[in-house]
């Protein structure tokens, strides 16, 4: 029998955003690009560190996220660090709005995809961690590879 395989390409990540901050939920979202930049990203010369998400007037915008003008682009390259719209539902816009009214709340894209051609992206409610939080982490982490290490050594 074939295995099916995922029509999931991921572009981009933003791995420092799950360092940073704990993620209450997550939604796919689509995003509206020119040509030029799809090239781009398809490249893999997009960066989502620094970017978050904001609404205005009712739509979801991404701020800070870097694409690198396409080498082949000529006078169709846009901004680099120009505001995208992202294409979400009314009643998802409305649901995301609830969370970031409260205190500490925040929209963070986690990463960029492919989905059966078109670019994604997954798009994160967050709310940011303290220090210690981090180093809680951190040592949970080092704990599980502690354990992890013991135990592909004792059943060897």
């Amino acid at each position: 029998m074939l295995k099916k395989k995922s029509s999931n390409k991921t572009l981009a990540e933003n791995r420092k955003a799950r360092h940073d901050y704990f993620i209450e939920e997550t939604i796919e979202a689509g995003i509206e690009l020119v040509g030029t930049e799809v090239k781009s990203i398809r490249e893999g010369k997009s960066n989502l560190k620094d970017s978050y998400g904001e609404i205005r007037n009712g739509e979801i915008f991404i701020r800070n996220m870097h694409i690198s003008p396409y080498d082949k682009g000529s006078i169709f390259n846009k901004d680099p660090l120009r505001d995208r719209k992202l294409l979400l539902h009314k009643k998802e816009i409305m649901k995301l709005a609830g969370y970031t009214t409260q205190q500490g709340y925040t929209l963070v894209p986690l990463s960029l995809y492919l989905k059966h051609g078109r670019v994604k992206v997954n798009l994160a409610v967050v709310k940011g961690k303290k220090n210690y939080d981090k180093r809680n982490a951190l040592l949970e982490k080092a704990a599980k590879r502690d354990i992890d290490r013991q135990m592909k050594q004792k059943y060897r």
